[in-house]
């Protein structure tokens, strides 16, 4: 297990060569959903290269409340992260879901979405790695809380799962970002509020089947419910990388938390090739 708390300037780059030129391509795609009978946009940047190759991991990077597919396609380190690793980045809507198949309206069935609907979909349209030694997830804030979501939900299609400023609890939040609207107000529906949360979703963790990043600034309003679910996983052995460092909720922290995030998944890609 590996336990990271490290106090280092915002702008401390894990990669020195994040001024290089770049030549990804950045494509917004429509894609089209069957359990939610519409069309998603979606972001997909490839790497400079992509047509001389023959498959690439994926990483699918979530977006946060509020947001949408574009907001990624924004962060020069995400792009120059495409090349540097070689990797297509996959950024869905998520329309402020959660990232859940919703129990209070059945218009929301955003986890089937990204974990079936989308994978597949970029798999026939994309030279990818076909297999969940080439795919992980993460996101910030509220895909944040999706990446370790269908992250854990989902083992047998994601190898690799990170959070950053995941809202990894959502029970001290009943009134905050549309959750009520997707499970029904916690007074009523204590029981889904329970089940769709993170941190009791640990008991789903298979040994050696998913490996997890974990990323939150000291100054976050989601700060203690990441410490508690990184106590939790200490007390459950289930290794992971925990990141600590001053930062608060904003894209000044995420464009600098992602460039750890994307490392990681390129390193479990490394490891799951040999």
């Amino acid at each position: 297990m590996q336990v990271i708390k490290r106090w280092l300037l915002i702008f401390l780059f894990p990669f020195s060569i994040i001024f290089k030129s770049n030549a990804a391509t950045v494509d917004t795609v429509e894609t089209y959903s069957a359990s939610m009978k519409k069309t998603i946009k979606a972001v997909v940047i490839t790497p400079d290269n992509y047509a001389n190759t023959q498959a690439l991991p994926v990483v699918y990077l979530l977006h946060g409340y509020s947001g949408n597919y574009a907001d990624w396609s924004r962060s020069k380190s995400v792009i120059v992260a495409a090349d540097l690793y070689q990797m297509i980045i996959v950024c869905p809507d998520g329309n402020n879901s959660w990232y859940w198949d919703s129990p209070a309206d059945a218009n929301y069935k955003y986890e089937t979405y990204v974990s079936k609907e989308l994978v597949e979909w970029i798999d026939t349209k994309y030279k990818t790695i076909k297999d969940k030694k080439g795919r992980a997830i993460t996101g910030l804030s509220m895909g944040g809380h999706g990446g370790l979501y269908l992250g854990l939900k989902h083992q047998d299609v994601f190898g690799a799962a990170g959070s950053m400023s995941g809202g990894v609890d959502i029970r001290p939040f009943p009134n905050n970002w549309d959750m009520a609207q997707r499970l029904g107000k916690l007074s009523d529906s204590v029981g889904n509020w329970e089940k769709y949360t993170v941190i009791n979703l640990l008991h789903l963790y298979k040994p050696n089947s998913l490996s997890i990043i974990i990323d939150c600034g000291t100054e976050d309003f989601f700060f203690k419910v990441n410490e508690n679910l990184h106590q939790q996983m200490l007390y459950r052995n289930i290794p992971h990388d925990y990141i600590v460092r001053p930062g608060a909720h904003n894209w000044q922290y995420w464009n600098n938390a992602v460039q750890y995030q994307l490392l990681f998944m390129n390193n479990f890609f490394k490891s799951s090739a040999k």
